[in-house]
């Protein structure tokens, strides 16, 4: 069960206009500190990510489930949701309490600034969701959903283009190595100059 003050907390981001996943990101900063306190493990950042959004859904935000996740997450982000619908029920003591003891032998690590850094980096490689289909892929493809090539567009302002012409060197001239096309134009006139 969360807390009464991150309730209020989500209760004052939902009244502020915030979207769900803020809503939802105060669940999440509560379990982060449940793991850090010792009130229980978890096996990884990802589990306590997991566990914090499945008690904002049973608390009312009004979460879906990313489009990404399988059917398996979809199916109980929707029965969490539900559950949150609904309102407070009986809990089962048993279940509760062995779910508590599971995530008590789990270690503390996860919620460790490393591990959430490594989490974090992993999370900036993957690729773009499809819902930015449209920003991806030549202008003549971008109207369609299908036009996803698994890629982020390169940042223009860190990394020379690809269809750059290559600067010639110094050691081009000495270079063994065969060149073709503009390689040789360089060469050449390094050689002149030379």
């Amino acid at each position: 069960m969360p807390e009464q003050e991150t309730i209020e907390r989500a209760r004052e981001d939902a009244l502020e206009g915030k979207s769900p996943s803020t809503q939802a990101g105060e669940f999440v900063r509560e379990e982060f500190h449940h793991v850090r306190e010792g009130k229980h493990g978890a096996r990884s950042p990802q589990q306590a990510i997991a566990i914090g959004l499945s008690k904002a859904r049973r608390a009312g935000v009004k979460l879906r489930a990313s489009r990404r996740a399988s059917s398996k997450v979809k199916r109980q982000a929707r029965r969490d949701a539900a559950k949150g619908r609904r309102g407070n029920k009986t809990v089962s003591r048993r279940r509760s309490r062995a779910t508590l003891g599971a995530l008590k032998r789990e270690g503390r690590g996860a919620a460790s600034t490393r591990a959430v850094r490594a989490f974090l980096r992993g999370a900036q490689s993957r690729p773009y969701p499809r819902s930015f289909n449209r920003f991806i892929g030549p202008p003549e493809s971008r109207a369609g959903t299908k036009a996803y090539t698994g890629r982020r567009p390169q940042n223009t302002n860190s990394r020379p283009r690809h269809d750059a012409p290559a600067k010639p060197s110094a050691y081009d001239a000495f270079d063994r190595r065969p060149k073709t096309g503009a390689h040789l134009a360089n060469a050449s006139s390094a050689l002149k100059n030379w």
